[in-house]
């Protein structure tokens, strides 16, 4: 019981200080400053405090797309072990509630940006649907490689892997499902390479572009999404690239956050030492992700 409540609680306070992380290392590559750690929870609550300036063109998709994504991917984040942890929800075969749920708030991120009639935002949707037809199948490529080595449905059997541990011959199959990921983790989050979260440049922006008629709370739900969905991608791919843990409660949650850090850490190292890629480039990325994932399910069926 404990376990579960220590998840759920840094499921909702840590993310927004990934964020955080990501842009103060950013700042040190650049030689600057930055903005303090916790400047995404100072933009939270001063979202939170805005009111609203809704178009008279806009429905309740609008309205209540962020709210209905925020729910989706917090409901994902709960189906996610941490650490050696189990997940606060498992039950056989919720891998497929996981992944529906992220498709799900894609859905209304998408639908909310095509209500409101603004060819901008529609285009900005569009990238977001067409690179989801290459990320999407990376990630099921992902599961099913977990899932044929665990022998599990559940999310928490599969990334805690079997009793033993995982045997040799998964080695190949596990690192290229990690690299694969790791490109998942940086396109579903929109950072460069693929998408730079901080520009307002039309020709490049995907994310961006859906979001920039939300205020207030809205947008405030739309960046606490955003910093979940981070959290979440990191927590499976740790699994695969330290799956460490010491037996002590207090030891694998200290070690556990200051892996997701890390993991942050390197998420900046990339967007500073990485040019954002030409729009045409990036199905070439994704496609390599879902290739690599593709032959590692390869390698243990053969």
């Amino acid at each position: 019981m404990t376990d579960t409540l220590m998840s759920v609680t840094v499921l909702l306070t840590m993310p927004p200080l990934l964020l955080g992380v990501i842009n103060k290392t950013k700042a040190w590559f650049g030689g600057r400053t930055g903005p303090p750690l916790l400047q995404t929870y100072f933009d939270l609550l001063k979202l939170l405090r805005k009111s609203m300036v809704l178009s008279r063109t806009t429905t309740w998709v609008f309205r209540l797309g962020p709210l209905i994504t925020l729910a989706a991917v917090f409901l994902a984040g709960l189906l996610v072990p941490q650490g050696p942890f189990d997940a606060p929800v498992s039950f056989s075969g919720d891998v497929i509630l996981f992944a529906y749920l992220l498709g799900l708030a894609r859905f209304f991120t998408t639908s909310a940006a095509l209500d409101t009639g603004s060819a901008f935002e529609g285009m900005g949707a569009a990238r977001e649907v067409t690179f989801a037809c290459l990320t999407e199948p990376t990630l099921f490529f992902a599961l099913l490689v977990l899932a044929r080595i665990s022998g599990s449905l559940t999310l928490t059997g599969m990334l805690h892997g079997p009793e033993q541990g995982f045997p040799a011959v998964a080695a190949a199959p596990l690192i290229l499902v990690a690299i694969g990921l790791f490109v998942v983790l940086l396109t579903e989050n929109c950072r460069i390479p693929v998408d730079d979260p901080t520009t307002h440049l039309e020709l490049t922006m995907i994310h961006e572009a859906m979001v920039l008629d939300h205020s207030g709370p809205l947008f405030g739900a739309i960046l606490y999404s955003a910093s979940l969905k981070l959290f979440i991608l990191g927590a499976l791919l740790l699994h695969l690239i330290f799956p460490l843990h010491t037996g002590l409660a207090w030891a694998d949650w200290a070690l556990f956050l200051a892996q997701l850090l890390g993991l942050a850490v390197a998420v900046g190292v990339v967007e500073s030492v990485r040019a954002r890629l030409p729009m045409r480039h990036v199905p070439y990325l994704l496609l390599a992700a879902m290739l690599s994932c593709g032959f590692g399910l390869l390698l243990l069926v053969r």
